[in-house]
Parts: C-alpha cells; sequence; structure tokens
C-alpha cells in the first residue's frame, strides 16, 4: 500500500523515520509533504494513495474524490471537522482519529490562561519591562473561583480536575452524562453553568448544534467581569460578539487559542484588538510530549486498520 503524509507531524525526522520504518519495512511505500492546503497540490500528492494521514489542515470532498485508491484517513486529531466526512462516507473510505494525545496539553493551557488572566500577567510583565510597579493590577486566586466546563469529555474532564486541585467549584454541562466523570462536578444546564460561573472554559466540538454556542445572547447570561477560555473550536464562539462584551466591560477577559480560521489571522480580526485577551495561535494541544503521543496513535491506527482490527473510529 501507499501512505501519504500531507503535513508534518510536529516531530523530528528520526522520529518520523522510526514510526514509518515498520511500514516500509513490510513493503509498503510511504511518502511525507509539508503542509499545503492547495487542494490541487494535495491530490498530486496523494492521488494513488491507499491512506491519507493529516493533522488539523482542511482535506476537502475534491480531494478525496480524486484519490481513486483512497481508504482510509488517518487523521492526527481529535476533531475531524476538517475532513470531508460526506464525500469519505460515500465512497466508503475509512476514518480514524488520535484521541487523547492533546487531553494534558490542552487543559494545561487552560488553566495557565484562567490564570494568567486572573493574575494579570501580561499587564504586569509590560509593567515591569518599563521600570513600573504593580500599582492597580493586583490580581485574584484561581482557588475558591466556581468554572464552568462546557463539554466534559476527556479534555474538559482533565481540565475539572486540574481546576479542582486548585480548590474551584466546578460545574459542568454535556449532551450525556455516563456516570464515569469525576464526582466532583456538579452537572447543570448551560444556563445555569453560565450564570453561576466565575470563569466559563469551553470544550465541546464543533457541530451545528455549538456552532456560535456562545453568542450575544448567552453571553448576556454570563456573570458580570467573568472570564470565558476558548481551547475548542473557533465557530463555538462568535467573535464579534464575544469581543464587544470585552470592550464594554461586561466580561473581564478571554483567553482564546482557537479562531473561525487557522492562523495566521487577518491582522484585523476583533479578538486580536479586544480588550484583556490573551491569544494564541492554536498551540494547546502542541506539546513535544503530545506531538510523539499523536505520532504513536496515528501509526498505531495504520498498524491495526491493516490487521482489519480499526481503532479510533470515526467512521
Amino acid at each position: 500500500m501507499k501512505i501519504v503524509l500531507l503535513e508534518s507531524l510536529g516531530i523530528s525526522e528520526d522520529s518520523l523515520k522510526r514510526y514509518a520504518a515498520p511500514l516500509t519495512e513490510a513493503g509498503h511505500a510511504f511518502e511525507a509533504y509539508p503542509k499545503d492546503t492547495d487542494p490541487a497540490v494535495q491530490i498530486e500528492r496523494a492521488k494513488d494513495a491507499d491512506v491519507i494521514m493529516i493533522a488539523n489542515m482542511p482535506l476537502k470532498a475534491e480531494v478525496i474524490n480524486a484519490c481513486e485508491n483512497l481508504k482510509y484517513i488517518d487523521v492526527a486529531f481529535t476533531g475531524v471537522d476538517h475532513v470531508a466526512l460526506d464525500a469519505a462516507r460515500a465512497k466508503g473510505v475509512k476514518v480514524s482519529n488520535a484521541a487523547g494525545y492533546s487531553t494534558q496539553a490542552v487543559a494545561e493551557l487552560a488553566l495557565c490562561m484562567m490564570i494568567s488572566l486572573l493574575r494579570n500577567v501580561p499587564q504586569v510583565s509590560e509593567r515591569c519591562r518599563n521600570g513600573q510597579t504593580k500599582d492597580g493590577l493586583v490580581g485574584c486566586e484561581l482557588r475558591g473561583k466556581t468554572v464552568g466546563i462546557v463539554g466534559a469529555g476527556a479534555i474538559g474532564c482533565r481540565t475539572a480536575e486540574l481546576c479542582h486541585a486548585f480548590g474551584c467549584k466546578v460545574l459542568g454541562n454535556k449532551r450525556h452524562v455516563t456516570g464515569n466523570e469525576p464526582s466532583f462536578i456538579e452537572f447543570v444546564s448551560l444556563e445555569e453553568l453560565l450564570k453561576r460561573s466565575d470563569i466559563v472554559s469551553l470544550h465541546c466540538p464543533l457541530t451545528d448544534d455549538t456552532r456560535h454556542l456562545i453568542n450575544a445572547e448567552r453571553i448576556g447570561l454570563m456573570k458580570q467581569g467573568a472570564y470565558l477560555i476558548n481551547t475548542a473550536r473557533g465557530p463555538v464562539v462568535d467573535s464579534e460578539a464575544l469581543a464587544k462584551a470585552l470592550n464594554e466591560g461586561r466580561l473581564s477577559g478571554a483567553g482564546i487559542d482557537v479562531f473561525e480560521n487557522e492562523p495566521p489571522l487577518d491582522v484585523n480580526h476583533p479578538l486580536l484588538h479586544s480588550k484583556n485577551t490573551l491569544v494564541t495561535p492554536h498551540v494547546a494541544f502542541a506539546s513535544a510530549e503530545s506531538m510523539e503521543a499523536r505520532a504513536e496513535i496515528v501509526f498505531n491506527n495504520i498498524r491495526t486498520w491493516m490487521e482489519g482490527n480499526q481503532q479510533n473510529i470515526i467512521l
């Protein structure tokens, strides 16, 4: 079989060769390319591939349809909303993801953003560099705050655990409570969570139901002076409505790692200019440890699929 990796997995060349070695030693072809979002380029590179590997760049229907031999798409990411699943389904192409690789990494960045916002870290850092003092910028502790977790899956629950360890009251909201969630999470409606939380942290997938889940109306339900953290998907939040709430002082701050599009962003994006907003270019999932874990998962995905035991099944 021919396996084509269409973008970097964020690991060293030596690590990539080590993971690919069992495939090439078994007689399969493996080719790796740098990221290019142009569908024409993707088609040229993968037109005769049996397996396509990607991370978080879009894989459109026209690419899937043009790859006549395609049997399996191996997504080195948790979310798969960037993959044309309808096209894959129509062609009978199997799809797996890399669920679980970045649970700790995302949870830690969410917590980092909470503490940085509460303690005014960017502002006091600038003050210090300019020979000034902390006057007027003394912040608050995370301990004792109520944190609302929207989407209490693996990442949401891990974020909840870290917040609980800091002494927070944790509220949760998810579509189906299984009973396997941490016992210290109090599950409530989304409206109640927004009304009661000092900090709202988003960890839900992007679906038709969650697109603009956090809009002007729901921001209006949040506590005056609350904080919003988004390490989930950009379109879950109405960016214009959030920027307006921040600039008007309705909310005290926001930590945003994800946007409607993958960075680089339009420099005029409203959340790049709103008050007290920490922005990062979609880095929550990316730690040295998580990149290695991700590579191991996706290469195991290929091995198990070839053996007839597909894992991490999306389709």
